[in-house]
């Protein structure tokens, strides 16, 4: 299989959660907050070696290729497939998986993000090996991350019967899905012990993701079908434009994953984070004795506990916990650490009140 195993990275978010750093024109996969590397080159990075460069596919928006190109050269230029701008996951993962098929029928597909954390790379790359072998049997295999709090910040996946070991990871029939549930409720599901967050990675044959598309979209897989005939033609970029601007936004959860049906999910615990908040930066970064990460240039701390600061300048704080403060040339974030989440609110109403020069 390992010559038809591919890597597909969606790598076209925003992070809103992570304004003022992430804007439209530097979102988070571009920037280096976890590791001296952009999240996007950590994320080509931590692949090697079980997917060497040529079968690293990256699918993002006009306007981030060009940083993404320099950030990874080792990879072809043909592997960068463009969408015209953001539909969501689901399109973009179609089209992704329509430029793979025709290029490799038999490929089977890791489906990624550009814009996760995993601490162990090693472990994160044998759960994706015993997932492709998974796969060649026709099912759809979703990596489930151990759920070790009731959050409500994540989606969660129900484990069904054991369908046996591979390499050393146990597989279960996935039982479906369940979207961001109330605290209660995710309480009840951790308590559970059957449910697993969902890492939103998948893996798949690029026929049955098709397949999946053609059953559950049939429109969209259409779209894309016909799209197929003008790959690699110079009809082709004026066929995606006109065939782009027909489809309707929507995930790849609610595209497919939801309604496969064949789906099974490996359990791992491999020291991931979505980074989807400036709060949980604080899980997955070096901190010192009271809890503070300071990435200024200089700063001065009194009585300073749980706090996290990105500044270009000297930064003093006295006598305050549990805080976060971003700052950046044009904006000024100040957050208690357990608000965080209400950050993407802030981008909203900057939207509503026509200040699209600072998102």
């Amino acid at each position: 299989m390992n010559e038809h195993f591919y890597a597909m990275i969606m790598a076209g978010g925003g992070g809103t959660r992570l304004w003022p750093l992430s804007r439209r024109e530097t979102p988070k996969q571009l920037l280096p907050l976890i590791e001296q590397r952009s999240m996007f080159g950590v994320s080509v990075d931590r692949l090697a070696p079980l997917f060497p460069p040529e079968r690293i596919i990256i699918v993002t928006g006009e306007s981030y290729a060009e940083a993404m190109r320099a950030d990874a050269p080792q990879i072809p230029a043909h592997n960068f497939i463009i969408e015209p701008y953001g539909k969501d996951s689901g399109p973009a993962a179609a089209l992704g998986l329509t430029v793979i098929a025709a290029r490799d029928l038999q490929a089977t597909v890791a489906i990624l993000t550009a814009d996760h954390h995993i601490a162990n790379k090693t472990a994160f790359r044998a759960a994706l090996a015993a997932a492709g072998e998974v796969a060649q049997s026709g099912t759809i295999v979703t990596l489930g991350i151990e759920a070790t709090s009731p959050s409500t910040a994540f989606g969660y996946i129900r484990r069904g019967e054991p369908l046996g070991v591979v390499d050393g990871f146990q597989v279960y029939q996935s039982l479906g899905f369940t979207e961001k549930p109330d605290s209660a409720t995710a309480e009840a599901f951790v308590m559970s012990g059957d449910y697993s967050w969902n890492s939103g990675m998948f893996i798949l044959r690029a026929v049955d993701g098709l397949a999946e598309f053609a059953r559950q979209q049939p429109k969209l897989a259409q779209a894309f079908a016909a799209l197929a005939q003008h790959l690699d033609q110079p009809s082709y970029a004026a066929a995606l434009a006109e065939t782009w601007e027909r489809l309707d936004k929507i995930s790849l959860d609610y595209a497919i994953m939801e309604g496969a049906q064949r789906m099974a999910v490996i359990p791992v615990s491999i020291g991931w984070s979505d980074v989807g908040s400036w709060g949980s930066i604080f899980d997955v970064i070096d901190t010192d004795e009271a809890g503070n990460r300071f990435n200024t240039p200089q700063h001065i701390a009194l009585d300073v506990k749980n706090a996290l600061v990105y500044s270009d300048k000297l930064t003093v704080l006295v006598g305050v916990e549990e805080i976060v403060v971003v700052e950046t040339p044009d904006a000024l974030l100040v957050c208690h650490k357990d608000q965080t989440q209400r950050v993407k609110d802030v981008v909203n109403q900057l939207k509503a009140e026509g200040l699209a020069k600072y998102l």
